[in-house]
Formats: structure tokens, C-alpha cells, sequence
């Protein structure tokens, strides 16, 4: 080891727990990768399968948002300017591949609607079209469930994108999806355990064989740096200074910080280092991740968050932990112990202050409960 958004729009981040029509961006793909993400078999979907489903697990309508083999295919018009958007925000906008894999599925889908409204060119489409489609993601159909107002407010973001595209590019002379109001999205605070439920949820985890290792490492590093899932597991090996007591944590928009990490998570790492990754390393080509799986590959998102999860149901907390609940957990923590809001800001790679201050609210919500119960003039009278 070393020593050491909308798409089109955004600088601004928010957590996709905190407001489900979140703005994203994040590492730049090579620009190839657009060509594989929109070439081919399927007009619309592409070797990579771009523009099929939706990109949100939690939503019960997400998972069957793909295509409907009843429904009429667009015509090559539209798919040619699907490309084109994809091609740009892919080369130009260095749009993150997961952030691409959701705007083609929720584009695929739009297309698709507009096919059955006979709509063959984007200089067609009316703003009723688009009022028409996102109505339709929110009531469902035979084949479809309903999505929920975050999904179908983040679909309308990718088609905000794609007619804005065609408007800059001259394609059409009037972007027509601008003013369409997405559902209305209840904004909720961050979910943030209690200090004595993260010690709880920290010591439910791992064990002494290299996966118990390696899961308790997770997991602490998790609240000790305040990383996303996706940061962790992206992780390798010389990107925590043990010396320095530092993880480097590469972000989106491929933005990297160097954040602190305590003692007991770098207590975890090292063990798991010591005793379980050499294990798991046997079993793989000797690749440089942190966090490896049974097979010497690098872990995943999805079995980092199974961790959590198995971890919540030892401790008893199965109802109460999301992907980003040890997030919350750090930012919350840290401001309810004085920290200024731009450090926090730093340490959870946000690109906007504002998409941090939401942990003021949750802060002072707190402060009010404490106000309420100890000042003499906060009390209700007798």
C-alpha cells in the first residue's frame, strides 16, 4: 500500500435517497463506449442492452418497464436521434455508464410510446405527447405496474434531455418537453441511524473467516468514511495509506478525495487484508481490489449491499438500512457534533453545498426536540 443532475445541466448532486429525480454524473467512459452501448442487434437496445428496463431496484414498476412486444416499434428517425444523445452525453458529457444504461431505458420506453401515438420525427411531438407518456409511467397498464413519481420524474429528465439536445442541435425548433411538470415527489429528509444502532449494525457484521473479514471491513469502512457503496467497492488496494490513515475514494464525475478513515475501520481493513484477502485473492488473476468475492474478482454493488443487509437483520435493523443509510448516518453524525458544512461537503464529495445542507435540516429538526424538552418557555403550560 502507498503512502500518501440532470445530465445535460448538472453541477449540482443529490443523493438518489434523498431525492429520487436526482441529477447524476459520473466517471467518464472511454468514448468508445458509446458506439457499444448503442450498436447492436436491437435498434434501441444495443450489445450492452441499453434502453431496456428501468434503473431503479426499488421501485415494484421498475423491474417491467422494458419493452412490451405488442407495443409498435419507432421508427428509425427517432432511434437515429436516440444515438446521436446517447453518442453525446457518452463522448462529450463523459456521462457514467450507469447513468447511460438508465437514460436509454427510460428513452426506449419513450420512443416506444410515441410510436403508438404515431409520432415518427421528434419535430412531431406536441407537449400533450410528452404529458401523454409520463401520465401513462405513473398509471401502468396490463403489462406494466405503475412507477412511482421518482421514476417517472427522472424518465422525464431523460426526455427533457433529449429534446433539449435535438433544440441546441437545430433538429427541432421548439423544445417541447421543457415545461412539462414532472409527479409531484415528497422530498424527505436523510435517514440517519442512531450512534448506539450503527455500533449495533457494525457488530452484527463479519466474523473470523475471510468473508466475515472482509464484510466487517465493508461495513466499517462504509460509516467511517462515508463513501457510497459504489466508492468502496471501486477501491483498491493502494488507495488506503495506512500510514496516513487515509482512503482515496474516486467519485462522480470521476472526482477524487481523500477523506480520513478511524482507527477501527482501519483495524478491520487490516485484518481483513491480512487474514482474508490473500484467500480470495487464490482464487482470482491477482487484480488490485480491495474488496474481492469468492471468486478473486472485484465485489459488487449489489453483494456490497447484501452485506448491509445481512448485517441490519443480525442487528436486528432489517427495516431501517438502505444503500445509503450509513451515509446519511456519517454526514449526520458529524454535523450534530459541530461540523461545518462545507468540510462535510468535502468529505462526501458533493459538488454543490446545497445538496449538503439538506443535513442542517435534519440537524435542527433534532436541536428542536432537544429545545423542546429542556427550556423552561419551550414547555407547554400547565
Amino acid at each position: 500500500m502507498t503512502g500518501g443532475q440532470e445530465v445535460e445541466t448538472g453541477s449540482t448532486e443529490v443523493e438518489a435517497s434523498t431525492e429520487p429525480a436526482a441529477r447524476a454524473s459520473a466517471e467518464v467512459p472511454p468514448a468508445e463506449t458509446a458506439a457499444r452501448q448503442t450498436a447492436g442487434p436491437d435498434r434501441l437496445g444495443g450489445a450492452n442492452d441499453v434502453g431496456r428496463g428501468s434503473s431503479d431496484p426499488r421501485d415494484p414498476g421498475a423491474a417491467q418497464a422494458c419493452d412490451d412486444p405488442d407495443e409498435p416499434e419507432p421508427s428509425d428517425e427517432l432511434v437515429g436521434r436516440l444515438t446521436e444523445y446517447l453518442d453525446h452525453l457518452a463522448v462529450e458529457r463523459g456521462t457514467a455508464r450507469n447513468t447511460l444504461d438508465a437514460y436509454g431505458r427510460d428513452l426506449r420506453r419513450y420512443l416506444r410510446s410515441l410510436a403508438a401515438r404515431e409520432v415518427t420525427t421528434l419535430a412531431d411531438v406536441s407537449r400533450a405527447d410528452v404529458t401523454a407518456h409520463v401520465a401513462a409511467l405513473r398509471e401502468g397498464g396490463p403489462s406494466r405496474p405503475a412507477l412511482s413519481a421518482g421514476s417517472a420524474a427522472r424518465a422525464l429528465i431523460a426526455v427533457r434531455g433529449l429534446h433539449r439536445f435535438a433544440h441546441r442541435e437545430g433538429v427541432v425548433a421548439v423544445d417541447v418537453a421543457a415545461e412539462v411538470s414532472p409527479p409531484g415527489i415528497p422530498r424527505g429528509l436523510p435517514k440517519a441511524l442512531p450512534v448506539d444502532d450503527v455500533l449495533r449494525l457494525i457488530d452484527g457484521s463479519g466474523g473470523s473467516d475471510p468473508r466475515g473479514l472482509r464484510d466487517r471491513a465493508v461495513v466499517e469502512l462504509l460509516y467511517s468514511t462515508g463513501a457510497r457503496i459504489s466508492e468502496a467497492v471501486g477501491l483498491d488496494v493502494d488507495d488506503v495509506d495506512t500510514e496516513g490513515r487515509t482512503v482515496l475514494l474516486a467519485g462522480k464525475g470521476g472526482r477524487q478525495r481523500l477523506v480520513p478513515i478511524g482507527r477501527p475501520a482501519l483495524a478491520a481493513v487490516q485484518a481483513y487484508l491480512v487474514r482474508g484477502r490473500p484467500t480470495s485473492a487464490a482464487a482470482g488473476r491477482g487484480g488490485p481490489a480491495l474488496f474481492l468475492n469468492a471468486r478473486g474478482g472485484r465485489l459488487s454493488r449489489q453483494s456490497a449491499w447484501q452485506v448491509l443487509k445481512t448485517a441490519a437483520a443480525a442487528a436486528g435493523l432489517a427495516d431501517s438500512v438502505s444503500p445509503h443509510t450509513l451515509r446519511h448516518s456519517f454526514a449526520t453524525h458529524l454535523m450534530e457534533a459541530g461540523a461545518d458544512v462545507r468540510v462535510v461537503q468535502e468529505l462526501l464529495g458533493h459538488a454543490s453545498v446545497t445538496t449538503t445542507q439538506v443535513y442542517t435540516l435534519v440537524t435542527i429538526n433534532a436541536l428542536r426536540e432537544v429545545y423542546a424538552l429542556a427550556h423552561p418557555r419551550a414547555r407547554d403550560p400547565d
